[in-house]
Order: C-alpha cells, then sequence, then structure tokens
C-alpha cells in the first residue's frame, strides 16, 4: 500500500509524517560580538563585563530592560533581546538562583566494610530530637567508628551548617590519627559542602557518599539512632535543648562503656577500642561533648 494513500486515510499531513527534528535549535545562530557606537567590533565578553560592572553598584537590582538602556548610555549598539541572553547565560538575572557546581562523588561501593582496626572507617550522620518544650526539632550530629562502635564526637544543634560540620571534624582530627581513614555520610547539604570536602580532602580523609534514598548504605549509625529512638527519645520529654544535650551525654557515655552490642560478641564499644589501643588519648574527653 503507497504511503501517501495510508496517510489519506489517516487523515494525516505527509509534511508531519516526514519532519525530523535536527535537534538544532531554531533560527540563526546568537552573534558572539557586539558593536559600540565607533563601529567597533569586541566579544560579548566585554559587554558582560559591563553589565557585571553596572550591577556591582551597591543596590542595583536591574532587569534587561533596565541593562540595555544602561549600556545603550555608556556607548554599546545593543537591544533588550541580546541582553537579556547574555545575562541569563551568566546567571545575572535579578532573582536567578546561583546552583553549586556539579562534583563527582565517590559513591559506597560495599554496604559492610570490614575494618581491621579503630579509625579506619567512620560514620557519620544527623538525627532529629524533638524538643518539647519548644515544640521544634533539634539536629543531633555524631560520628562513630566502625570498629567499635564508639561514638567519637557528637553536637547538638538547632541548626547545623557547613560551619558546624568543619569544627566537629577539626575538634576530632586534633585527636585521632587520619592514616588511611575514610568517612561515609549521605548526601545532605552540610556534607556535600566544597569547604567540607576540601578540607577532608587536605586532611587525608576519603569521603564517601551513601547512594540517593538508600540509608541501608550507612547501616551503622543507622542502627545508633535506632537505639537512640528507642532508648531515650521515646522516653524523655525534653525542656529545652540544654535539658536534651544532659541527657544524650549521658546516653552516650553508657552507650559506650556499658551497652553490650551483638556485633561486638557482647562486647561494649570501649571494651573493643581498648583493646586496639590500650593508652587512650590525652585529650579524648574534649571530644565528648561540644
Amino acid at each position: 500500500m503507497a504511503v501517501r494513500k495510508l496517510l489519506r486515510w489517516a487523515e494525516l499531513q505527509p509534511s508531519s509524517f516526514y519532519y525530523k527534528k535536527s535537534g538544532l535549535r531554531k533560527g540563526r545562530k546568537p552573534t558572539t560580538h557586539s558593536v559600540n557606537q565607533d563601529g567597533e567590533l569586541f566579544e560579548n565578553a566585554v559587554v558582560v563585563k559591563d553589565i557585571e560592572q553596572t550591577l556591582a553598584q551597591e543596590f542595583c537590582c536591574y532587569g534587561y530592560h533596565n541593562m540595555t538602556d544602561e549600556l545603550k548610555e555608556i556607548g554599546w549598539i545593543i537591544n533588550h533581546k541580546k541582553v537579556n541572553r547574555l545575562m541569563k547565560e551568566n546567571n545575572l538575572l535579578y532573582g536567578a538562583r546561583i546552583r553549586p557546581k556539579p562534583f563527582k562523588r565517590n559513591f559506597i561501593r560495599f554496604r559492610s566494610p570490614k575494618p581491621e582496626r579503630p579509625l579506619q572507617y567512620l560514620s557519620m550522620d544527623i538525627k532529629y530530637v524533638h524538643v518539647h518544650g519548644t515544640g521544634r526539632n533539634a539536629l543531633l550530629l555524631t560520628v562513630i567508628d566502625i570498629y567499635s562502635r564508639k561514638v567519637l564526637i557528637y553536637m547538638l544543634r538547632h541548626r547545623i551548617k557547613k560551619g558546624d560540620v568543619l569544627l566537629m571534624l577539626s575538634l576530632m582530627l586534633l585527636e585521632y590519627k587520619v592514616e588511611g581513614m575514610s568517612i561515609r555520610n549521605d548526601n545532605g547539604s552540610q556534607f556535600i559542602a566544597a569547604v567540607v570536602r576540601e578540607y577532608l580532602r587536605e586532611k587525608g580523609v576519603y569521603q564517601e557518599f551513601s547512594h540517593v534514598a538508600t540509608p541501608q548504605d550507612n547501616a551503622y549509625i543507622e542502627a545508633l539512632h535506632s537505639n537512640l529512638q528507642r532508648e531515650v527519645i521515646d522516653r524523655f520529654e525534653f525542656e529545652s535543648i540544654f535539658h536534651a544535650e544532659l541527657v544524650i551525654d549521658r546516653y552516650y557515655k553508657w552507650y559506650n562503656e556499658k551497652r553490650r552490642h551483638g556485633s561486638l560478641k557482647r562486647q561494649t564499644p570501649e571494651s573493643v577500642w581498648k583493646k586496639y589501643n590500650p593508652i587512650p588519648f590525652e585529650n579524648e574527653k574534649l571530644l565528648n561533648y561540644l
């Protein structure tokens, strides 16, 4: 059967049937240069520089229409459509959201690492703690050692930002050896921040990220949070964040020194830690509370 006949039966135009997208941008290619009133030709980067200098003025939040008049006044022959394109391409439009540059993450390859010593694999995560007296949640950031399950350091704040993570990690790395250390965490904004990644890289700490929506990748600290929820958060009503700090501080001390773990052959984290490290660190007590 002829294609033309089938198209006629289907009431479909041949031009629609045979049309194929080229994948190219419609219309002519955007210009790469601009002209000033003296007839001189410059690259668009020069125009963008003038736009940035104009926006650098205090309180200046021009859109592309006002920016077009500003550029014409300083000698450019340019229309508002081109100004709009240049400002959009360079993220200079008013209200434009500055997005972080993508980076290659080292995703967790093995969910169950086999550490041979303490401080070889660490795990870090944030847990919500409800404070009944204020009616809001606080954030508990904890780092544990996977070999011994010992809580190394923690922080309780109403808000935890990248600066708080840097502070906590710097205090921890002042006391513990870094050789061959890896730390795994999720994809929270505090952990993927460039300053945090750069700090760990400078210190020689290998940072791993769990896969999106996969808490199983960080199962060790998730197990700690499950115990914390059942043994503390569900049993206590905190009057303030300071009250919560006192209770969690006592719990983590009991957890490290008294609580037995089936995965540790019914030993406590502190006993496993001391068997490998019989000489305690001098300032280790400084890390028990932030």
